[in-house]
């Protein structure tokens, strides 16, 4: 029997450095949906014109980075009154860029780590010494690790600068907190069960996230059902404070101290084999198919 959601188009591909782990995400959740009888079509923004989308009555948004995660195809479904899954066109905007997250979570009082933004003219060993090291410096806009890396030594930051910038020209350089990494899934206006990432490499980079089989995910994560709680529901206040909906995934830094710092919002979060908001709904008793059901109810136009 098929569900009453009319024609959809799910968005996948894309133009942006992660078109390839789109293509996985959008592929899953097509047949997840052709599965329940959805009238479901893949629709590449990169091989289709966007008018083509009039013929569609929903978006299932299965793009990420810029051109699909960062507000720009939000925009596109908006003039053209298609409801459209995720988070609007300013929260898309503002979720995709790095520093500007950080900077309505500090004025927010949201905890999240020490950085600054780096460019050419920086004073790198004054930023090195202010920041201490190890730190990260990462492209502001850029999703699924690219262009990240790791400053141990006196003296790398600039070649890490160097390479960030490679993709975009705004670079924030952050501290770092080595107490393990975490996410919490947004669904609706609940937060998922917590799950722990545990890399085998040097940090959760591209190649943990898409590439490996031994990375390590924990849920439950370990920490104390209290302490989970707060977490989760300041997760959900993150999420909020910039304004996203519908569904989302909030990640997470914990320190040797037990302190948490939120470390920035995807609004189009992968799903695919390795990705981690189906793995916490499978926690909490969603299956795949019921959370890609789930999220398509949510979509809106504005």
């Amino acid at each position: 029997m098929k569900r009453n959601f009319g024609k959809v188009a799910v968005l996948l591909g894309g133009k942006s450095g992660e078109r390839e782990v789109s293509l996985k995400s959008g592929s899953a959740v097509l047949a997840a949906l052709q599965r329940q009888g959805v009238d479901a079509h893949a629709f590449d923004p990169a091989t289709h014109p966007l008018h083509d989308l009039e013929s569609f009555d929903r978006a299932m948004i299965s793009l990420h980075g810029r051109f699909g995660e960062d507000g720009a195809m939000q925009g596109a479904l908006e003039l053209m009154g298609i409801p459209y899954t995720g988070s609007g066109v300013m929260a898309s905007a503002i979720g995709m860029d790095k520093w500007r997250t950080k900077m309505i979570w500090s004025a927010a009082g949201v905890s999240t780590p020490a950085f600054e933004l780096v460019d050419a003219d920086s004073d790198f060993s004054a930023i090195e010494k202010r920041l201490g090291l190890p730190l990260f410096v990462k492209p502001a806009n850029e999703g699924s690790s690219i262009g990240i890396s790791k400053v141990k030594e006196v003296g790398g930051l600039k070649a890490a600068y160097e390479l960030a910038a490679k993709s975009d020209p705004v670079v924030i350089a952050e501290q770092f907190v080595g107490g393990g990494e975490y996410t919490v899934g947004i669904l609706g206006d609940k937060a998922l069960p917590i799950v722990r990432i545990v890399p085998k490499n040097e940090f959760y980079d591209f190649e943990a996230k898409y590439l490996r089989d031994d990375t390590e995910y924990l849920c439950p994560c370990g920490l104390t059902p209290e302490k989970e709680a707060q977490i989760q529901q300041e997760a959900v206040q993150a999420f909020n404070a910039i304004g996203c909906q519908g569904w989302g995934r909030v990640d997470f830094l914990m320190d040797e101290a037990g302190r948490h710092y939120f470390l920035e919002v995807n609004t189009s979060p992968g799903m695919t084999d390795h990705s981690l908001v189906p793995m916490a709904a499978k926690a909490a008793g969603i299956s795949f198919d019921e959370l890609v059901i789930r999220v398509l109810e949510l979509a809106h136009v504005g």
